[in-house]
């Protein structure tokens, strides 16, 4: 399977929070509206959307069009004291891509890891980039920054050969130093340059270390920040604090579709040092403590005029009854091969059935934070996001001024999953900021996280399938409304096809979630896999390497099955197994499950989940197995618990208390297999391990019990009812 561009990546249809509007249309004055634009004659002029996005940083041709910088310089600085400092665009979420890409440089520079400084995610000093996102920092900017060191290693090599006038091929590179074999002489990289920025182009050839000869890359090493995370020195944008800083809070409608009809703000005002902003439909404190700025937040006396809004319980109708136009997508989001007449006219067995997945939370370990601070007519925003240059664009739109004069800056951050792609928190702490003229910290509450962010997509999944009496798939045709068009078309080699992602009008905001639809997709066809083996009482595995033959597929599905001693049956009455397979983003997967079950209560368990993960030449195997098992975690809560409910534009589980997330008592026997394939680049793994583990565990459920689950979540109060059995 070939690799996406960086580009199709970006517009995947479900990354839907990045095709909505601005969050906020501020009010701007007249005074404000000239300060901004300068002086001169103003031509104002109505342009239509593609145009306006190009210039505000929303659109695809802004953000997809910037190629990366060529010059050495921007990358990498080698200072006066020897120490490196290399800068990238990409943010640190907790996948610890700051330890893997410092293993890359120092590989090609030939230096420890403590010598090396990434500054990652600030858009005043590090290179444009377009998000951390789509496992793409791995595959694209680890592979960016190992040519930019290797470069950088040459210009030094060139360097010492023309100060010590020897050939260059007697000169070797170790510890921060180049080295003559000869006469062992030496120079530090600061004598090399003196300082200078090295002004070589980083060409598409430059050699890089080969795989075989690594030895700081593809070994695990200590995460560079471990000493200041687990000591506490580390600051999360919560503990930042600017001299004179205020606090601050936001208004939130009642319900979603809410508007302001009278607000009453005298007691809030009457407290000392708080101050109410009101500018259009926001309205927000500040105050010179959290404390008092959540109590004049509870003063202030709002009314609102509700709208009437869709319910939970009509949800899957509405997301096959309100389609809604694609927008350029249907070249990735439709497929056909063949005939389905044909194909369903030769099968021997004919099944059709209907998936669904609910809406599910991001529920981050950090909610939503920022720190803005305007000073001399430029804005600086602290704040955890995934897109610095995409919250710059916001910010620059929302208050009219040029990106130029808008600083992001992006501490290590609590969490992300895909959802912190936009800049709400940013743009609410820079008004209230403005208005104080004081820097102002603004954290959303769990209960804001909760409704105001944006969930997983929804979505309804229906497959037509038919196969041979031989166990070959004759026909397959799948639609998925909604949820999206991640991983859509199936890797087993099936002759007739029809695939179709229908997108549709959402009750709830939604957007990116780790793997995007890949797990909803995944779900429904390894589901399906396993019913079509259950009709033709093969055994799961046989079945699917009858239709398999992408071979790193197969691969890890062999790795599992073996590892896991599939095949070998069970032990103990109620227990089941299943397995799954599956593909994203360049890397691939097979997840083997084993669950107890308890038929009188309903009750379910995983005991045990066996993963095999290629994602080629690994850099730090450690930190992979922690992505893997840290997505397999996560995976079961969506599997089995979460879910979002609503009614009349409400959440109604707003926090961890009545919204269940894994648990340490959830977390079964991990095992994790590698397969290191040291022939093929490196691709991202943030995303792909969690796709097959709903299905394999829904698999071992209905191994177990003899009942079929096809919605997820599959046991929401942590029980299997029969009643969901077709």
């Amino acid at each position: 399977m070939s690799e996406k561009p960086l580009s199709e990546v970006f517009f995947e249809p479900e990354r839907y929070e990045l095709g909505s509007g601005p969050t906020y249309h501020f009010e701007l004055s007249r005074r404000d509206f000239f300060k901004a634009l300068g002086g001169g004659i103003v031509v104002i002029s109505m342009l239509k959307d593609g145009l306006a996005d190009q210039e505000s940083g929303r659109g695809r041709q802004r953000e997809s069009g910037r190629g990366m910088p060529r010059e050495i310089g921007a990358w990498l600085h080698l200072g006066e004291d020897g120490s490196v400092t290399v800068y990238t665009g990409k943010v640190e979420v907790g996948q610890d891509i700051r330890t893997s890409l410092t293993q890359v440089v120092a590989e090609e520079l030939r230096l420890s890891l403590a010598s090396i400084h990434l500054v990652m995610g600030d858009t005043d000093l590090t290179p444009f980039d377009m998000g951390t996102f789509g496992s793409q920092t791995t595959p694209v900017m680890a592979a960016q920054l190992r040519k930019v060191s290797a470069a950088a290693r040459e210009v030094l090599l060139d360097l010492a050969a023309g100060q010590l006038q020897v050939d260059r091929n007697s000169l070797g590179v170790a510890d921060g130093k180049v080295i003559h074999y000869g006469t062992k002489q030496s120079f530090g990289f600061a004598q090399l340059t003196k300082g200078q920025k090295l002004m070589k182009l980083v060409g598409e050839n430059v050699p890089t270390t080969h795989v075989d000869q690594w030895k700081v890359a593809g070994k695990t090493t200590q995460k560079v920040s471990a000493r200041s995370i687990v000591t506490g020195k580390h600051q999360y944008t919560s503990d930042l604090k600017r001299p004179e800083m205020l606090y601050g809070k936001v208004l939130r409608p009642s319900a979603f579709g809410a508007t302001l009809d009278s607000l009453d703000t005298r007691a809030a005002e009457s407290m000392a040092g708080v101050a109410v902003v009101r500018d259009g439909d926001f309205v927000g404190i500040t105050a010179p403590s959290e404390p008092v700025a959540s109590q004049a937040l509870a003063a202030l006396r709002a009314e609102w005029k509700t709208s009437p809004q869709p319910s939970g319980q009509e949800l899957f109708k509405l997301l096959k009854e309100q389609r809604v136009e694609q927008q350029g997508f249907d070249g990735r989001s439709s497929y056909t091969l063949g005939s389905m007449a044909e194909g369903m006219a030769a099968a021997h067995l004919k099944l059709e059935r209907s998936y669904t997945v609910a809406y599910i939370a991001h529920a981050p370990l950090e909610p939503r934070a920022a720190v803005a601070e305007w000073k001399d007519g430029k804005l600086t925003v602290w704040t955890g996001t995934q897109r610095p240059f995409g919250v710059r664009a916001e910010l620059g739109e929302a208050f009219r001024i040029p990106e130029t004069q808008v600083r992001v800056i992006v501490p290590d951050t609590g969490a992300a999953y895909g959802g912190k792609h936009t800049g709400e928190a940013a743009i609410e702490a820079a008004r209230l900021a403005k208005a104080a003229g004081k820097p102002v910290k603004l954290v959303w509450t769990r209960e804001e996280e909760f409704t105001w962010a944006y969930f997983r997509p929804a979505g309804v999944i229906e497959i037509r399938s038919g196969v041979g009496q031989d166990g070959t798939l004759t026909a397959w045709e799948f639609h998925n409304y909604n949820s999206g068009a991640s991983a859509l078309r199936p890797l087993y080699d099936i002759p007739h096809q029809k695939i179709e992602f229908h997108a549709a009008r959402s009750p709830l905001r939604q957007g990116s979630y780790r793997a995007l639809a890949a797990t909803a997709n995944h779900f429904a066809r390894e589901t399906h896999m396993d019913e079509l083996a259950q009709g033709l009482k093969m055994d799961p595995l046989e079945f699917r390497r009858k239709n398999l033959k992408e071979v790193r597929l197969r691969a890890v599905l062999d790795t599992a099955a073996q590892s896991f001693g599939w095949g070998k049956g069970r032990s103990l009455r109620g227990q089941g197994v299943g397995m799954a397979c599956g593909f994203e983003k360049g890397s691939y997967v097979a997840t083997c499950a084993e669950v107890s079950a308890d038929p009188p209560s309903g009750q379910i368990k995983i005991t045990r989940v066996v993963t095999a993960f290629e994602c080629g030449a690994v850099i730090n195997p450690d930190n992979l197995k922690n992505q893997i098992e840290g997505a397999i975690i996560q995976g079961i809560g969506g599997a089995l618990f979460e879910a979002i409910e609503f009614e009349s534009g409400k959440i109604l589980n707003p926090r961890f208390s009545r919204y269940r997330v894994p648990r340490f008592s959830d977390v079964p026997q991990l095992e994790t297999i590698l397969v290191d394939r040291r022939d093929l680049p490196s691709a991202g793994a943030g995303e792909t391990p969690i796709v097959a583990l709903a299905p394999a565990v829904g698999n071992a459920i209905f191994n177990a019990t003899g009942i079929r689950l096809r919605s997820l979540p599959m046991a929401p109060n942590g029980q299997v009812k029969k009643s969901v059995e077709s």
